[in-house]
């Protein structure tokens, strides 16, 4: 038999092919990989010592990082005066709704916005507010999202 010389050809093409590939899938991995970092902070969140109606902005402030709520009696946007009813089931989480006022209905008397620890950090807050019978708290993975609101049944 003859001896039949190949060529480098096959060998480089395979190589080439190799290439192409490693090199788009690290391409995809380093795209992937940067669409999980956070939005950049404006600063680090640090909870104030009690917001007032007098310590909110005049400008516009940014658009929040979270889902749009899925309707206009979400907790996150209740402010003082305002009532809120639980929806939740009784003696499990409640589930409150921004609602009119009225019997069974609670009042927010205080909303403390920043980071929260739990339940034993908005027991703390609450006990400083005079007429108080029950508290919530929101705490999210992002703590400037958190919350802690005072409320009176009425």
């Amino acid at each position: 038999m003859p001896d039949r010389r190949r060529g480098r050809a096959p060998l480089i093409t395979v190589l080439a092919t190799l290439l192409v590939f490693v090199l788009a899938g690290g391409a995809a991995v380093w795209y992937l990989l940067r669409q999980d970092d956070p939005p950049p902070a404006a600063g680090p969140a640090v909870p104030s010592a009690a917001p007032t109606a007098e310590d909110t902005p005049a400008a516009p402030t940014p658009a929040p990082t979270a889902p749009a709520p899925e309707s206009s009696a979400d907790p996150r946007f209740v402010k003082v005066g305002q009532c809120v009813r639980n929806e939740g089931p009784a003696g499990g989480k409640p589930k409150l709704l921004i609602s009119p006022c009225g019997p069974k209905t609670y009042e927010v008397l205080r909303r403390f916005d920043g980071q929260t620890s739990g339940e034993k950090d908005a027991e703390a807050k609450c006990a400083k507010v005079t007429g108080y019978t029950n508290w919530y708290f929101f705490d999210s993975q992002l703590d400037t999202l958190d919350f802690v609101l005072c409320l009176k049944l009425r």
